[in-house]
């Protein structure tokens, strides 16, 4: 997928026969987090640590330094896996990821509301369309 411009099938099961909008949202996730990982990472002294690693020396802590803190937000950040220790995340109700998925589809649904067409571009659609209903048998 690293030099994919199209991803076909996204949120279809079955082979194509059903249309899931939960896995759709699942597969969005993971497109995005493959589109961020192909983007490339950085590799320099900031990125490395250089400093720190010198500054903190062998067995110290990494995780406390804002550096630290700063490059892992900068990581791929999926929305519906949940990355918590198994304690926490059963703490907080164990969902998995096609629940978290199915709600942010019913949320997607009831929340959305695309841009209009502009009205030459409904105008250029419908043009086509009635052109396909004389001369393409459509019925």
């Amino acid at each position: 997928m690293a030099g994919a411009n199209l991803i076909y099938g996204a949120g279809m099961t079955e082979s194509g026969v059903t249309f899931d909008y939960a896995q759709y949202v699942i597969d969005n996730d993971i497109a995005r987090m493959v589109k961020h990982t192909v983007a490339g990472v950085p590799v320099n002294d900031e990125t490395l640590a250089v400093d720190d690693i010198h500054a903190v020396g062998p067995f110290g802590d990494f995780l406390s330094l804002d550096a630290t803190m700063r490059h892992m937000r900068e990581q791929s950040q999926p929305k519906l896996m949940d990355r918590r220790v198994r304690e926490e995340w059963e703490a907080m109700g164990a969902q998995d990821a096609y629940s978290a998925a199915k709600e942010e589809a019913k949320r997607i649904l009831d929340e959305h509301h695309p841009e209009p067409l502009p009205a030459e571009v409904a105008q250029q659609i419908d043009a086509i369309v009635r052109e396909a209903e004389v001369h393409g048998g459509v019925e």
